[in-house]
């Protein structure tokens, strides 16, 4: 069963993944980080740690900590935030900027896409440049 936290697939197999999928993923892990870094935090009632998370994985945040990390990505990871934030999403959220969405997606996209990838120790680098600009 541990097995299921040790994805690991291929260069060849992620590019050929759609990028909405890789942003899905992704999204799934910067939210499993942040309501950890919540929880870690201790001593608050339940609704208060949910809008914490909520804070933390909202598409504003989300692009105030992509614009942080940007200039610490290597070529490759640039690349599969490009394909992220150059995505055509069906639908916005209406509390965002089309361009916070388009970064926040590059970001999940980039997540995803390293955590796939079986690259934890780089999500984790890049969790602690959000936590920078976000804590």
């Amino acid at each position: 069963m541990t097995e299921l936290f040790r994805e690991h697939y291929d260069k060849d197999t992620l590019r050929a993944m759609p990028v909405l999928t890789l942003a899905h993923i992704g999204d799934g892990v910067y939210e499993l980080l942040a309501r950890s870094a919540v929880a870690a935090r201790g001593g608050q009632k339940v609704v208060d740690a949910h809008r914490q998370t909520v804070a933390l994985v909202a598409a504003p945040a989300q692009a105030k900590a992509m614009e942080a990390m940007l200039p610490r990505l290597t070529e490759e990871e640039r690349s599969v935030f490009t394909r992220g934030r150059n995505a055509k999403p069906h639908s916005t959220p209406k509390h965002c900027t089309l361009r916070e969405y388009a970064l926040a997606t590059g970001l999940e996209c980039l997540f995803g896409h390293l955590y796939l990838k079986g690259e934890t120790d780089r999500v984790l680098e890049l969790w602690k440049m959000a936590m920078e600009v976000l804590a």
